[in-house]
């Protein structure tokens, strides 16, 4: 028992600083275990820790404590008199009479309620994703590629008197990843946005530095208005490429700040046809009322050598990011992450057509966001657009 419990105390400091942001190797020094012992608990478990983290406490009765129990209430003692010499709330005492005495028997025994205390600690508990319905609709949601704090968002707006129907995204992630809780297709897992087998903590992230392209005549985003900074004027935007195989092909990005709407430019001369990528933010942008059309970010690539002309044609000035600094445009590049699901990197993005572009765009935009309270994009674009035709119609002679 004392090895079983110490080993405990070992898995949880190891998890204790996965979740922290250290390494696997770092945390199993910090834990003081081998990192092949680490690395093996790391991936039997897909990367969630299968432990509650934090120490056992006394909050549970030990079998010291309900002989004390036992004997006060043999010599007649009240359950508040007992609850004070033990430091406990005097419920607790009363609470663990009636549950833990012997059916038949009016007296209490400390053994005996030991006994059915740890029997009723190790019963099978069964897991949310058991049931049925909760399970189809998560499999469901996963195959449209939502992310798992999503679905829990969603399921939480959608069903707020059943708990039965709610799970929580480690409980999604769980049942994805952990080795015997495994109540969601293994497969599911190629549908998460990093489509790893193995779940990495958030606080591992490998930053990409950019090159310093220099552009003639940027507007560097210091110049921006300043409303474009608290997302609550709507009609900003936030632009940028991925790459396919070899840099060669491309796709383009657009994302609004405040509905988080994305939209897809089809590039097929790729990254390097400045005049196709001009010609496409013109056109899609067009198609915007002019209260949707104030700004647009991007960071410093050469295909934006042809910004002025945009700035003209589209009447959208275009403001560029300091060189290294992908968080300036922190909801594209949130989008382009997302849309790795469905063009992974070092591919061909090329044999994407404009159809395909359209119903990519349309499931992303049918995808809740927990910052817009689990709306999704589209429900808050036409939400916008709405509002706006309403307060023109109030507003109109």
């Amino acid at each position: 028992m004392v090895a079983v419990t110490e080993l405990q105390h070992l898995r949880r400091a190891f998890w204790r600083g996965v979740r922290a942001g250290l390494s696997t190797v770092a945390a199993a020094q910090a834990a003081g275990v081998s990192a092949g012992r680490g690395f093996r608990w790391f991936r039997e478990c897909g990367g969630v820790s299968p432990v509650t983290l934090t120490e056992p406490t006394d909050r549970f009765l030990s079998l010291a404590e309900r002989e004390e129990i036992a004997c006060g209430l043999a010599a007649g003692q009240t359950d508040a008199s007992i609850a004070r010499r033990l430091g406990r709330h005097r419920a607790t005492i009363g609470r663990e009479r009636r549950r833990n005495r012997p059916p038949g028997r009016p007296d209490y025994r400390a053994v005996p309620a030991q006994a059915m205390a740890e029997r009723r600690a190790r019963r099978p508990k069964r897991r949310k994703l058991e049931h049925e319905p909760l399970r189809a609709r998560v499999q469901a949601d996963l195959e449209l590629k939502w992310s798992p704090e999503g679905i829990a968002g969603r399921l939480r707006r959608d069903f707020p008197d059943d708990g039965l129907m709610q799970a929580s995204h480690e409980t999604i992630y769980r049942a994805l990843f952990v080795q015997g809780r495994g109540s969601l297709r293994r497969e599911l897992a190629k549908n998460l946005r990093t489509g790893r087998a193995l779940r990495r903590p958030q606080r591992r992230v490998d930053g990409r530095a950019q090159p310093d392209r220099r552009i003639p005549d940027m507007l560097m985003i210091s110049e921006r208005p300043a409303e474009a900074a608290d997302r609550a004027v709507p009609g900003h935007w936030e632009g940028d490429l991925i790459l396919g195989k070899n840099n060669r092909t491309a796709i383009g990005t657009l994302v609004e700040r405040t509905t988080r709407f994305c939209l897809l430019l089809h590039l097929p001369g790729g990254p390097g046809d400045t005049i196709a990528v001009r010609d496409a933010i013109v056109a899609t942008i067009g198609t915007l009322p002019a209260f949707l059309r104030r700004s647009l970010t991007w960071d410093q690539g050469l295909e934006m050598r042809r910004h002025a002309e945009i700035t003209i044609a589209a009447d959208l000035p275009v403001y560029f990011c300091d060189p290294q600094s992908p968080w300036q445009r922190g909801s594209n590049e949130n989008t382009n992450g997302l849309l790795r699901q469905y063009f992974p990197k070092g591919t061909d993005l090329s044999v994407h057509g404009p159809d395909d572009l359209a119903f990519v765009a349309a499931q992303l935009n049918g995808r809740p966001r927990k910052t817009l309270g689990w709306d999704t994009p589209a429900e808050a674009m036409a939400a916008l657009l709405s509002a706006h035709h309403h307060d023109g119609v109030a507003s109109a002679p």
